[in-house]
Order: C-alpha cells, then sequence, then structure tokens
C-alpha cells in the first residue's frame, strides 16, 4: 500500500530555497545535504528526507534552528570607505607638497631678490666711499694743509711724532703759555669742545694737542704746568725753533714776536686757529676764533659721522 504526496509550485520552490539555505549554512554536511536531495526527488519519501535533514542539521548547532523560518535579508554592500580614506589621503598630500614646493620657491625668490637688492646697495655706497676718497685727496692736494711730519717733545719729556697720533681724531692748536687772554680762552674752548664729545659714547675719543710758537720760553717743565688748567689729555708740545716753526709750517702757522719790555717780557703775534685733523693724519677743517664751542662740537660730530678713511 502506497500514497503519493502532492505538492504545488510554491510549495516546491520554497523547499528549493530551504535546501540552498542549508547548504550555504553546513558547506561541511554536504554529503547529508545531498542524499536529503535525493530523497525529496522521490514524490513518498519527501517527509522522511526533510526529516532526516533537520536532524543533520541541529546536531550540527548549539541551539535549534527552524526550518521554516524567513531567509535573512542579504547584507547591503558597504561602501569603500578605507579605499575612499586613501584616496582623500592621498589628495591631501599631494595638496600639502604642492603648497610647501610654492613656499620654497617664494622664500629662494625672495632671498635671491634680497640678496640682489643688498649687492646694488653695497656696490653704490663702495662707489659713493670711492668718489668722497678723490674728492677729499684732491682737496688736500690743491690746500697742502698739515701734510708734513713733526718731532718734538711732550710736557713730559717724551719724543713725540705724527704718526703716534695716527688712527685718532686730534683738535690742535698753536699758542704760547705766556698768552694773556686768547690762547686760554681758545684752549678752554677746546677742552669743552672735547669733554662734550667724550659724553656721546658712539664717538671715538678726541686727542687735544697744543703746540707752542714759543719754544725759547716754553720748555717742558712750562708745558707740564700750563697744561693742567685745561683738558686731562691734553698733550703740550715743544722743541727747538727750527722744529716748532716746521711743525707750524705744514699748518700754514703765522708766529712772530714782538718787542720785548723792560722786565725781558714780549708777546707773539700768531695765528688763532683750532685745527681738526682726522685718523689718516691729514688736516680736515678749522675754526677761527668767531665759532662758539656750540658750533664747533656739532661739525667735529658731523665730520666723525661721514668720516671715509683713505
Amino acid at each position: 500500500m502506497h500514497f503519493t504526496c502532492f505538492t504545488t509550485g510554491s510549495e516546491h520552490v520554497r523547499w528549493i530555497d530551504l535546501i540552498s539555505r542549508l547548504c550555504r549554512l553546513e558547506a561541511g554536511k554536504m554529503l547529508g545535504l545531498r542524499c536529503a536531495a535525493g530523497d525529496l526527488c522521490g514524490g513518498g519519501r519527501l517527509h522522511r528526507g526533510l526529516h532526516h535533514m533537520q536532524k543533520v542539521f541541529v546536531s550540527s548547532q548549539s541551539r535549534p534552528v527552524s526550518l521554516f523560518a524567513p531567509l535573512p535579508a542579504a547584507p547591503r554592500p558597504r561602501p569603500p570607505l578605507q579605499t575612499q580614506g586613501c584616496f582623500f589621503s592621498r589628495g591631501q598630500g599631494s595638496s600639502g607638497s604642492s603648497a610647501k614646493l610654492k613656499l620654497r620657491t617664494r622664500l629662494l625668490v625672495t632671498v635671491l631678490f634680497g640678496g640682489g637688492l643688498m649687492a646694488t646697495w653695497w656696490f653704490v655706497h663702495l662707489e659713493k666711499q670711492q668718489k668722497l676718497r678723490q674728492q677729499r685727496v684732491e682737496q688736500l692736494q690743491k690746500v697742502a694743509l698739515g701734510q708734513g711730519n713733526f718731532s718734538l717733545l711732550d710736557h713730559r719729556g717724551k719724543h713725540r711724532t705724527k704718526q703716534d697720533f695716527l688712527g685718532s681724531w686730534v683738535l690742535l692748536y698753536f699758542g704760547f703759555t705766556h698768552c694773556p687772554d686768547i690762547c686760554p680762552d681758545e684752549l678752554e674752548k677746546l677742552s669743552a669742545v672735547v669733554s662734550t664729545l667724550d659724553q656721546d659714547t658712539s664717538l671715538p675719543q678726541i686727542q687735544p694737542l697744543f703746540i707752542t710758537v714759543d719754544p725759547e720760553r716754553d720748555d717742558v717743565p712750562a708745558l707740564a704746568q700750563y697744561v693742567k688748567d685745561f683738558h686731562p689729555r691734553i698733550i703740550g708740545l715743544t722743541g727747538t725753533s727750527e722744529e716748532v716753526t716746521n711743525a707750524g709750517r705744514d699748518y700754514r702757522v703765522y708766529a712772530r714776536a714782538g718787542p720785548k719790555d723792560e722786565d725781558g717780557d714780549y708777546i707773539v703775534d700768531h695765528t688763532t686757529l683750532i685745527y681738526l685733523i682726522s685718523p689718516d693724519g691729514l688736516f680736515l677743517d678749522y675754526y677761527n676764533r668767531a665759532k662758539t664751542q656750540e658750533q664747533i662740537t656739532e661739525n667735529v660730530r658731523k665730520h666723525i659721522k661721514t668720516y671715509v678713511r683713505l
């Protein structure tokens, strides 16, 4: 006795889906699934095949699974986040590299441009200095003043020449110790100028010098006593009549002794100028009695600031 099991088309499709699901979930149980599928092919053995398949499936799981549960929805594909991240990262890196390259290029152009400006300025500066030197040499050649040398004794008895004062700014005055008023006044003015300029630490020290035009009376002791009343750095110079005359001639100094009185005293008529000597030992400027202390100070300061050594 036998019976035939009839299934509709939809049920048959459902069973096929279940079989496919079991095949995917239990790839390791392929042999059992194939046997169950063979039982399904026989119409009367459908329930036995399903029963056998359920036993196989349940025995391999830790918890029972319903054969008639709805199939899970297929997972949606995720966007390739990591790939996109890498793409954006590569784009940002490329942009950063381009920005760095542009910055380096700008810096290089700035440095080259600045270097060119500095080189141009330095060239113009050197050319200007050369012109100033040439102009000063031409002026000194025309004047021919203070270009000689001297060899004298200072107020301490030390031998001095013009070379001893090279490299220093010098304010020089010719006079004599028995001068009643003009020489002391001019030496006080000279000392005040030097003291004022000493207060400006940006300026070099100025050396004050006093050369006598009366060597007969102004010996070393007389000079030592006389210069005490003026600037502490002042140096008095004397020598023989010939040495003193030669020193004055280089600066076109006029000096002539007047007649002696009953006591043998006399006045020396002489040039009353203060001379400014540059560090290269050449005459630079002069100041007569009409120049005030302030005027001389500012003029000397200007010469020092604009001085270009030969």
